[in-house]
């Protein structure tokens, strides 16, 4: 029994271990590109762009089709085949091969073909920048459940050094040193700060929460994120410039790729509507054959004489004819190479007036086109602003972290003293208090800080190409 007992107890290790799997920023990412429902649906966008290219494709191909019928006619009717009226039950049939093709359209093909080549690379596009937004998404929901753990931790250590400080003055109230009042203040501080790290694992389960979303992982999922190192030096500047970055993000970010090249699909598509001016030449044959059950046969024929008058000397004149004893259908073989027949034909449209269509299908593409430079005009301002957005944040971020970073210094050792102050009766406990109150709000500033100048410099570091991590 030993062995399956290990078997067993292996295998329940196996699933916990599995279920406390560790996941990191990239690894996280990755998911959520392979999983994020915006994803495949750009994806199915782009599907469809391809198909649209296949299609306009095929438009410059000839078109060929294949016809046959069967058809019983009853009544008076006269068949096609013999020109002979018929009131009878009729059968024939038609068989064939016709094809069409367009020689000269005003070269609306080829900018057609143009247009959705464009609209399907601008497509690519919108899915690299789909995967763009996912994974800084993901970036920022990670760096939030990173704060929310650090503020987490620090309220957690700010009601263990409430508890000793409780301990301490109550030791104290009971020596006479300091009032029995000051041990009600600790008693309430602490149920404020155990109030407070309440919060802060609500926000850090919120946290695990909405990255879970991003996920698509169900909300059960176990999920325990890696925590990196994220320190930040002393000396640490933002050395990249909003102009450099711009001028790098213009040659890679696919948001300005795909408005660049839907305006030139604009200009495709406005070329191929003005091709309505000019005239359609088109080009169309067939070859086909028939069968009609009126068309007979003669066989054995019979001849038979008879008078049509006589000379002038009394002889009598006769007029010998061939009658057929035998009639039949003609045969359907036989028919088919008989009816077999062929055509071939050019036929040229010129456009006189089409009731302003045409005009205002044109005036239309080109209130289209200039709607798409402004698009990209307008992408490109946002990229601008995004980017000097993110600077001015990583650069007050990095002076934020500095200044809190020497505020928490000074404050610690301020609360320090106070706290020696207050062990030996000179301070009572509001004003200690007081002291750690503003002690942790440096803290968590100092915490905030960090992660917003951290997250704008991957921003930064995002639009000049570098991929996204924490390493």
């Amino acid at each position: 029994m030993r062995p399956q007992i290990f078997i067993a107890l292996f295998s329940v290790l196996s699933i916990q271990l599995s279920a406390q799997e560790n996941w990191d920023l990239e690894k996280c990412i990755t998911y959520a590109l392979e999983n994020n429902i915006s994803i495949q649906q750009s994806e199915l966008s782009t599907k469809i762009a391809e198909q649209n290219v296949t299609s306009n494709k095929g438009s410059m191909l000839p078109n060929v089709n294949a016809f046959a019928s069967n058809t019983y006619n009853f009544g008076q009717t006269i068949d096609p085949f013999t020109n002979q009226f018929a009131t009878e039950r009729v059968r024939s049939n038609s068989l064939g091969v016709s094809a069409s093709m367009n020689l000269f359209n005003g070269f609306q093909n080829k900018y057609s073909l143009e247009q959705s080549k464009y609209e399907l690379t601008a497509r690519q596009y919108d899915l690299d920048k789909a995967r763009n937004d996912i994974s800084l998404a993901v970036a920022a929901g990670y760096l939030q459940i990173l704060f929310n753990m650090e503020m987490a931790d620090a309220a957690l250590a700010q009601v263990n050094l409430t508890q000793k400080q409780l301990e301490r003055t109550t030791k104290l109230v009971n020596a006479g040193t300091v009032p029995k009042g000051s041990a009600y203040d600790v008693e309430a501080q602490l149920a404020n700060e155990e109030l407070n790290l309440t919060q802060a694992n609500n926000n850090l389960d919120l946290s695990y929460l909405q990255l879970k979303q991003l996920l698509q992982l169900d909300i059960s999922e176990k999920l325990k994120i890696v925590e990196p190192n994220l320190s930040i030096d002393e000396n640490a500047t933002v050395a990249t410039r909003p102009g450099q970055v711009y001028d790098k993000a213009l040659n890679i970010l696919p948001q300005l790729k795909s408005a660049e090249n839907n305006v030139l699909g604009a200009e495709s598509q406005l070329k191929s509507v003005k091709g309505n001016y000019y005239p359609r030449l088109s080009l169309s044959g067939s070859i086909g054959s028939g069968y009609s059950g009126l068309r007979e046969t003669y066989s054995d024929f019979v001849d038979l004489s008879f008078p049509i008058g006589t000379t002038a000397s009394g002889e009598v004149v006769s007029e010998t004819i061939s009658i057929p004893s035998t009639i039949e259908t003609k045969a359907f073989g036989e028919q088919l190479t008989d009816n077999f027949n062929q055509s071939i034909g050019l036929s040229l449209s010129i456009p006189i007036f089409n009731r302003f269509q045409v005009s205002t299908g044109v005036s239309q593409a080109k209130l289209n086109l200039e709607s798409r430079n402004l698009q990209y005009e307008q992408t490109k301002n946002d990229v601008r602003q995004t980017i000097e957005r993110a600077y001015a944040d990583a650069v007050a971020g990095l002076k934020s972290y500095k200044a809190n970073l020497k505020a928490v210094k000074a404050m610690k050792e301020s609360h320090g003293y106070m706290l020696k102050r207050y062990e030996v009766g000179m301070l009572n406990a509001v004003d200690l208090t007081d002291s750690k109150t503003r002690l942790s709000n440096a803290e968590s500033a100092l915490l905030r800080a960090k992660y917003d100048y951290i997250f704008k410099l991957k921003i930064l570091d995002f639009y000049q190409g570098n991929a996204i991590s924490l390493k």
